[in-house]
């Protein structure tokens, strides 16, 4: 049995559904009427339609487009139930092939967005660090909404859970500027030489680099995945609804904490990396080492060790309020976190760069 039937009377097209409308094509004869004829409505009846499924949606989907191009009225009744809401639903929104296409954008334009992008990064960015550089020196002048524990917690996770990943890498970094030393020096029979190198290496600049590269990809990367997993969570909607000082209570204890255990870090991270030197000057070079560690004795100025410190003080800086800034700033969906935690790694490990070629710069020009 035929299960539509269709007839023209008039300016009329009358369609009957009958029976089970199960996986049927298109009815291509239908559309062709409706392209030769010229027909203002469409009557359906399916009061005798049983069984259906969404062959029978899509029919009607592309009739119902039919009748909207060539403004034909449409009249149908006793659909199943909910089959005009998904009609209705279906035809709100255009198809992504109706869509108007974006428009170009010339060199200029496009000149013109980057340089207004940049100059609002660059103003958002400068707000936020001023910001909570003044909370955080103020706050040893007066009372903050921070909890003790936060600060515990963030302490315990800068300090005692990072020192081991801290003490092997930097011993191996102190391991291999001892091979690379001795490859020189060996050549001039100054072997020896190879504690001064590694102990004036690491305290003045390695040690703090190596701690900071290591606690951004770590410390950094967990501050911005936890505040910005807050963030998709409405967390800080929330705190701030209730009136609480973001910045104070989600920024001041990790970057105190980092500003803390970044010099105590690096210095642990010194003694490693001449422990790393010691073991190939003494065990590889055949160095006596009370040979080994008389010369690194002698390299090891308090000049170089502050200038170290100096380092690690300022990289906590930078990474605490990297990874809290793009915490914050994170989009509201899971992918926006993982972008958050990359920028704030990247950035982190970038600015500290930076800090490094003008803190050197400044140094040497004053002697230091």
């Amino acid at each position: 049995m035929e299960t539509m039937k269709f007839d023209i009377k008039g300016d009329a097209l009358n369609i009957y559904l009958v029976g089970d409308f199960v996986k049927q094509d298109l009815p291509q004869a239908l559309f062709e009427q409706i392209n030769a004829q010229k027909i203002t409505k469409i009557l359906i009846d399916s009061s005798l339609l049983e069984k259906w499924d969404s062959s029978f949606l899509v029919m009607l989907y592309e009739l119902y487009q039919k009748a909207s191009q060539k403004n034909i009225v449409i009249k149908a009744s006793k659909l199943p139930n909910g089959v005009e809401a998904l009609i209705k639903l279906a035809l709100s929104v255009p198809r992504a092939s109706e869509l108007a296409p974006a428009p170009r954008i010339g060199f200029l334009e496009k000149a013109g967005d980057l340089t207004i992008r940049v100059y609002q990064t660059i103003r958002k960015t400068t707000k936020f660090t001023l910001h909570n550089l003044r909370i955080f020196f103020s706050s040893f002048l007066r009372r903050t909404t921070t909890r003790d524990v936060d600060f515990l917690f963030a302490l315990q996770d800068c300090g005692p859970k990072a020192l081991p990943i801290v003490l092997l890498i930097s011993f191996m970094v102190g391991l291999i500027l001892a091979f690379v030393g001795a490859v020189q020096l060996q050549m001039f029979g100054a072997e020896v030489y190879v504690a001064s190198l590694v102990t004036i290496g690491m305290t003045r600049i390695m040690g703090a680099i190596m701690v900071g590269i290591i606690m951004a990809g770590r410390t950094g990367a967990s501050f911005a995945a936890t505040i910005g997993t807050m963030q998709v969570n409405e967390e800080i909607d929330a705190l701030k609804t209730m009136g609480i000082n973001v910045s104070e209570f989600l920024v001041l204890p990790r970057l105190k904490a980092l500003v803390v255990t970044m010099p105590l870090l690096t210095m642990l991270a010194d003694f490693a990396g001449i422990l790393g030197g010691a073991a190939v000057g003494i065990l590889a070079l055949n160095i006596p080492y009370s040979e080994f560690f008389k010369y690194a004795y002698n390299a090891w100025f308090l000049k170089h060790f502050l200038v170290g410190l100096f380092h690690a003080f300022v990289f906590g800086f930078i990474i605490a309020l990297s990874g809290c800034y793009f915490g914050i700033n994170c989009g509201r969906d899971a992918d926006s976190v993982g972008k958050s935690t990359t920028s704030a790694v990247v950035y982190s490990i970038v600015w500290m760069i930076i800090a490094t070629g003008l803190i050197t710069f400044c140094f040497q020009r004053m002697g230091i």
